[in-house]
């Protein structure tokens, strides 16, 4: 095993795949001569080139659409947004070109295209910067959505993606660009769909994925010195959702939180609570709690940001 920081599992991951396959390339604001915004493409121009290494204006809409042209004619792009609030200029082209060609056109042209960059609160970075849309894209058919919570899982995953035959949405955070951890030194792959049981518990279950899962392993060990085990589950993929993993342990513990950082409103929470009271009403001791952001635009003020996102207590 080797340490590595996240942003460092993420180039590894490009760099692998892109020494793998040559019709791989990686397109994006920065990701060139910068290295890219969080130095997650450091290295890859001097290697690659810049003809696989592509800076872009700001234009999300467009370089989206590039990329999602670029897979009818072979290619496999890899689309880096500075952070996921600038896609909605390109909703357009993820929505109703990569998400529907593979069904639009007869299953003739799939569309192996990962777009990626950082999701959700960056600290004090305001209302238009700080938004979670991992629900948006997972709520649309035609769209893988990936949000992992640490380097091992973000490499793994990544290449998966970046191998997967339909359109990827990979979300990271600029809060765990720095985080550490520990991965393999040889290749190796985690399957799209598939959640982790992160720490083992028989009284409650809480589930989650992405940075605010921390806030989760510091409640566990708040309940812990009460006497109470909880039992963590990191989705990684929240489309498709591993809904197997929640039910078991759910029959086991008997309740259910669910933590994420999203607007409260129609969120991946609300879809889990649904699925699992429909399914296992009778093996709920309490109601299903979920804990989300304010129901608000994100404020800049970092004690109102402090009360704005879910924590642990």
């Amino acid at each position: 095993l080797k340490t590595v920081q996240f942003r460092e599992a993420i180039c590894e991951a490009m760099s692998e795949e892109m020494r793998r396959d040559q019709s791989i390339y990686l397109m994006g604001e920065e990701v060139a001569e910068y290295n890219g915004a969080y130095k997650a493409s450091k290295g890859m121009l001097d290697e690659f080139g810049s003809e696989r290494v592509i800076d872009t204006p700001i234009s999300e809409a467009g370089f989206a659409g590039v990329g999602v042209g670029s897979t009818m004619v072979g290619s496999r792009p890899i689309i880096e947004f500075m952070t996921f609030n600038f896609a909605l200029v390109g909703m357009d082209q993820i929505i109703n070109n990569a998400a529907k060609i593979r069904h639009m056109s007869g299953g003739q042209f799939p569309c192996p295209i990962v777009f990626r960059g950082p999701t959700a609160s960056g600290g004090q970075l305001g209302a238009t910067h700080s938004q979670a849309f991992d629900n948006w894209f997972a709520n649309c058919p035609g769209l893988k959505v990936i949000v992992p919570s640490n380097p091992y899982d973000a490499k793994g995953l990544l290449k998966s993606a970046i191998r997967d035959d339909d359109p990827v949405i990979f979300m990271e955070s600029e809060q765990m660009y720095g985080d550490k951890g520990e991965i393999p030194e040889s290749e190796y792959t985690l399957p799209i769909g598939i959640a982790d049981i992160k720490r083992k518990g028989k009284d409650v279950t809480i589930v989650s994925f992405g940075k605010i899962i921390k806030e989760a392993y510091i409640a566990a060990d708040k309940l812990e010195n009460e006497g109470i085990e909880s039992e963590i589950i990191d989705l990684r993929t929240i489309r498709p959702l591993d809904y197997n993993t929640i039910f078991d342990s759910v029959k086991k513990t008997n309740r259910l939180v669910i933590l994420e950082e999203s607007w409260p409103f129609g969120n991946v929470s609300t879809d889990i609570s649904h699925t699992v009271q429909s399914k296992l009403f009778d093996y709920l001791d309490a109601p299903i709690e979920k804990v989300n952001n304010a129901d608000t635009p994100t404020p800049y003020s970092p004690v109102l940001l402090k009360e704005w996102l879910p924590e642990s207590t």
